[in-house]
C-alpha cells in the first residue's frame, strides 16, 4: 500500500512507532515483567537507590519504583486513551457539519468553541475535576468538556475548503444525501489530519493526567501513577534523584513519542 511505502521512508514515524510500542507493550505486560508488588511496603528497604534487588530503586515507603513505574503506565495511557475518545468524535463531527453545511450551524459551533476557549484550560479542568471528584471520571469528564474544540476548529477547517470543491458538487448533483456526502466522501478526506491533531493532544492528555495526579486529583493511592510519583519523589530531587526523575523521563518520552508519531503522520499524509 501507497500509506505503508511511505510510513516505511518515514524516519520519524518509525521511531515514535517504536518507542511508544515499548511503552505500550510494558504497560500490559506490568503483571508479568513486575517483580514487586506495587504497593507493597518495605520500611526495612526505603529510598535504596537502584540495584540488584530493586532495579530502579525504593521510594519513601519502600516500594519498588520499577513495578510501580510499570502498573503507572497502565493507569495513565488507559486513562488517557478513554479521555480523548468522546473529545475526538464529538470535535470530529461537529467541525464536519459546521463547515459543511455552514449557516447558522456553523455560528453556533463556533461560539460555543469560543466560549469554551476564553477560560484557561488548567482552571477549568481543575474546576470539574474538584466538582466530580478526584480520580479517573474527573480527569475524563474535564478532558472531554474541553478537548472537543481543537478537532473541530482543525475540521470546520478542512471542511471549509472542501465545501465548494468539484468532486463535491458532482456527489450533490448526482442526488446524493448528505448524510452519504458527509460521512462516506467528506470524513474520509478530513481524518488524517484529525488523526494528526490526535496524537498532538494525545500528549496534551497525557500532561493533563501526570498534572492531576501531581496535584492529588489524579487516581487515589494506593494505586500508582506518574503525576503521583512525581510529587511524592520531588521533596527527594536533590537527595535521592531516582523517585522523581525516572517517572519524569517516562512522562517525557511517552510525550516524544506521540509527538513523533504526529509529525510522522503529517509528513506521510502530507497534512500541513
Amino acid at each position: 500500500m501507497r500509506f505503508l511505502r511511505r510510513a516505511r521512508r518515514t524516519p520519524t514515524l518509525l521511531v515514535g512507532v517504536g518507542m511508544l510500542t515499548i511503552v505500550v507493550l510494558a504497560a500490559i505486560l506490568a503483571p508479568v515483567l513486575a517483580t514487586h508488588d506495587p504497593a507493597q511496603q518495605d520500611l526495612a528497604a526505603i529510598l535504596q537507590p537502584p540495584g540488584a534487588e530493586h532495579w530502579l530503586g525504593t521510594d519513601q515507603l519502600g516500594r519498588d519504583v520499577y513495578s510501580r513505574m510499570l502498573f503507572a503506565a497502565r493507569v495513565d495511557l488507559s486513562i488517557a486513551g478513554i479521555a480523548v475518545i468522546a473529545p475526538f468524535v464529538v470535535g470530529v463531527t461537529l467541525g464536519l457539519i459546521a463547515g459543511s453545511v455552514g449557516g447558522w450551524i456553523d455560528w453556533i459551533v463556533m461560539r460555543l468553541t469560543d466560549t469554551v476557549v476564553a477560560f484557561p484550560f488548567t482552571v477549568i479542568a481543575i474546576s470539574i475535576a474538584f466538582a466530580v471528584g478526584a480520580g479517573a471520571t474527573g480527569i475524563i469528564v474535564a478532558v472531554a468538556y474541553i478537548g472537543w474544540v481543537v478537532f473541530a476548529r482543525v475540521v470546520r477547517g478542512s471542511a471549509l475548503r472542501m465545501r465548494e470543491s468539484g468532486w463535491l458538487a458532482a456527489a450533490r448533483g448526482l442526488g446524493y444525501s448528505r448524510a452519504r456526502i458527509l460521512f462516506r466522501h467528506l470524513l474520509p478526506n478530513v481524518m488524517p489530519q484529525a488523526i494528526v491533531v490526535l496524537m498532538t493532544e494525545l500528549v496534551v492528555i497525557m500532561v493533563a493526567v501526570v498534572t492531576f495526579g501531581y496535584l492529588g486529583l489524579g487516581v487515589p493511592p494506593p494505586t500508582p501513577d506518574w503525576g503521583t510519583m512525581i510529587a511524592e519523589g520531588q521533596s527527594f530531587a536533590t537527595t535521592k534523584w531516582w523517585i522523581p526523575v525516572i517517572p519524569g523521563l517516562a512522562v517525557v518520552s511517552t510525550g516524544i513519542s506521540l509527538s513523533l508519531i504526529g509529525d510522522g503522520l503529517s509528513d506521510v499524509w502530507k497534512v500541513r
